[in-house]
């Protein structure tokens, strides 16, 4: 239903498209397609909505209960589009006059149809959030129907640009009042708004983004060309919507696809390389057909005073600017696979991106060829920079095969399954000794060394403690990680390796499996090479590791118990033990820490979505004070 709403739609916007610049000419449908631009760009705050409400009203389990959720956003939504609607209103002079429009009146009628528009977005995320699908294919429908007949009997009736907008703000409202009938009763409901804010906000800055690149272009060449040539780029920009919104549809499909039960990673890859290879091939296509398609044709769609008043190739142009929307579609489908994957953080990527791309189209826009060169410039920078994590993980997973300077996949004894709160304990039985705790070492000496795990206040000032030291560690691990005390023979050392940061860079070589490190370590032993205070902390640790003295706890973190694994703690302990014997292996008590997401964090696979992804936690965290929080628990206690 929802496919054939929006091929539907789509039909039904190009041919509203076609119509309005026919009737209106260049001048005319550069003036309408900038006030409808500025609509569109509105429509962050509108699917920003309508993503949070939908995942809020589907995390409820009765009508009421979604009810009371949709009431909730709902009256957000009319908050947020009264304050937009008064600031258009009162810029209404100043909007004009940047855009070259004839009247203020036109940004007063987006002004009204953006009131409505925006609560849209969260009637239309309860309908979503409903499952009801056929109820929301038929609005968006409506929607799109009464633009078209709208505007096409106001143009009949000689109201010209001012009646096609109107006819848009008509649109909204009337999809607004059709939306939801039959409301339940609400009842109060436990609105889980955090959680849902948390694992949306990465979606809403990709719509922003979206939304910013494929019509800031529109806007920046109203503002810096004449009407007519504006009006022209307006009807050259149609074919990148019909590319965008074919390539949506598979990105769509492949979305609840790719988020679905956990999947072999060779099966996941044929995923996204079955889509990428779809919006290629539908990229391609509508190119190289608008490449040969001849002039006559376009004179036939747009009208003849398009052809006379352009001076431009407008076969080129269409296709040059359908392949640039093209790469830009490419780089979305991997960013909707990571969204699937609850890791966008490359959304905030493509957010700097459209700064980036503003400020060079306003740079550099000597022609509308110029214009559309800017964006090809930074949409191969984007689907680079998105791309390459991919490409990397590929290289990555052969090596792991079998290659050269690879690792081999193992299995580890599970002994037992345990909590995170005893994996806490033992990690700062090891960690304590720092001068990082030293104003703790005396007084909370006794909750660490005998922890009772059965104390809840006891196991929230030991996260506490560790978290002074390891906050930024602990907080990359994902959510729902399980623990387990495990069983590490010499024969397993070649599916570890040692923490991919600091020192081990320099020691691994690009090979981080233990017996590498180890051996490279030996080495530089015998340069005699000893006064480097890492060697030293290695030499001294060895020397512990002879008297064969207990290691404690070694953490590990892997995607399932088969490997490869990343020593996340004692590293320096375990390597140095080595270098003594690996049957001191006995040691050491191995805690996994196991997760179908791990992939996400950067401690065990290091690529430019997991730093992204750190470096948020670290902005999101900045405020936090760990020593505080101990100082509050123990007022507590």
């Amino acid at each position: 239903m929802l496919l054939t709403g929006s091929g539907l739609v789509s039909a039904i916007n190009f041919t509203y498209n076609v119509a309005t610049a026919r009737f209106l000419g260049p001048d005319g449908f550069g003036h309408a397609t900038a006030v409808y631009t500025l609509l569109i760009l509105m429509s962050a705050f509108t699917l920003s909505f309508q993503i949070v409400s939908a995942k809020v009203v589907a995390q409820q389990s009765t009508p009421e209960e979604k009810s009371a959720a949709f009431r909730t956003f709902h009256r957000a939504a009319w908050v947020c589009s009264t304050v937009v609607a008064m600031l258009l209103a009162l810029s209404r002079n100043a909007i004009a006059q940047y855009f070259n429009l004839p009247s203020p009146l036109l940004v007063v009628l987006l002004a009204i149809g953006a009131a409505f528009y925006i609560p849209l977005g969260s009637k239309r995320g309860y309908i979503q959030g409903a499952c009801s699908f056929r109820e929301l294919a038929i609005n968006v429908v409506l929607e799109g129907f009464v633009r078209l007949c709208g505007s096409l009997v106001m143009i009949g009736l000689g109201f010209g640009v001012p009646g096609v907008i109107a006819a848009n703000a008509g649109a909204m409202a009337i999809a607004y009042l059709f939306a939801i009938r039959g409301l339940a009763p609400a009842r109060p409901a436990e609105i889980h708004l955090n959680v849902a804010f948390r694992e949306g906000l990465q979606a809403i800055v990709f719509f922003v983004g979206w939304v910013a690149i494929n019509n800031c272009d529109i806007v920046v060449v109203k503002h810096f060309f004449a009407p007519t040539s504006a009006g022209l780029y307006a009807a050259v920009a149609l074919v990148g919507r019909v590319v965008i919104s074919l390539s949506w549809a598979v990105i769509s499909t492949m979305f609840p696809v790719a988020a679905g039960s956990d999947r072999p990673r060779e099966l996941e890859r044929s995923i996204l390389g079955t889509s990428l290879l779809l919006v290629f091939a539908i990229g391609a296509t509508v190119t190289l057909a608008l490449r040969l398609a001849p002039a006559a044709l376009w004179t036939g769609l747009f009208g003849s005073r398009f052809m006379a008043a352009s001076g431009h190739n407008l076969p080129f142009l269409l296709s040059f600017y359908a392949a640039t929307t093209t790469v830009y579609a490419l780089s979305v489908t991997i960013i909707a696979y990571e969204m699937s994957h609850k890791i966008a953080n490359t959304g905030w990527l493509q957010l700097a991106v459209t700064i980036v791309l503003v400020a060079g189209m306003y740079r550099f826009h000597a022609s509308l060829e110029q214009v559309i060169r800017v964006q090809l410039d930074m949409m191969a920078f984007l689907l680079f920079i998105v791309a390459m994590p991919f490409f990397l993980s590929l290289v990555k997973v052969k090596r792991i095969a079998g290659g050269p300077g690879g690792t081999l996949a193992g299995e580890l004894r599970i002994i037992r399954r345990v909590s995170e709160d005893e994996v806490i304990a033992e990690f700062l039985k090891a960690d304590f000794r720092g001068p990082e705790f030293e104003d703790y070492q005396k007084s909370l000496s006794e909750i660490v060394v005998t922890p009772n795990l059965a104390a809840s206040s006891e196991n929230a000032l030991r996260r506490a403690l560790l978290f002074i030291r390891h906050g930024a560690l602990w907080r990359e691990l994902p959510k729902g990680t399980e623990w387990f005390e495990v069983e590490v023979s010499p024969a397993d050392l070649p599916c570890i390796r040692v923490f991919p940061r600091a020192h081990w860079r320099k020691l691994a070589r690009g090979n981080f499996a233990v017996p590498g490190v180890v051996q490279s370590v030996a080495a530089r032993f015998k340069k005699r090479d000893s006064e480097e205070a890492f060697l030293t902390k290695i030499r001294n640790l060895s020397m512990e590791a002879q008297q064969d003295s207990p290691g404690g706890a070694v953490l590990l973190i892997g995607l399932n118990e088969n490997g490869p694994f990343t020593l996340l703690d004692g590293n320096h302990r375990v390597v140095a033990s080595l270098l003594v014997s690996p049957a001191t292996l006995k040691r050491f008590r191995f805690y996994c820490g196991l997760s179908s997401r791990m992939a996400e964090c950067c401690w065990y696979e290091t690529n430019t979505a997991t730093l992204f992804r750190y470096a948020a936690n670290l902005v999101r965290h900045i405020t936090h004070d760990p020593e505080m929080e101990v100082e509050r628990l123990l007022q507590n206690s």
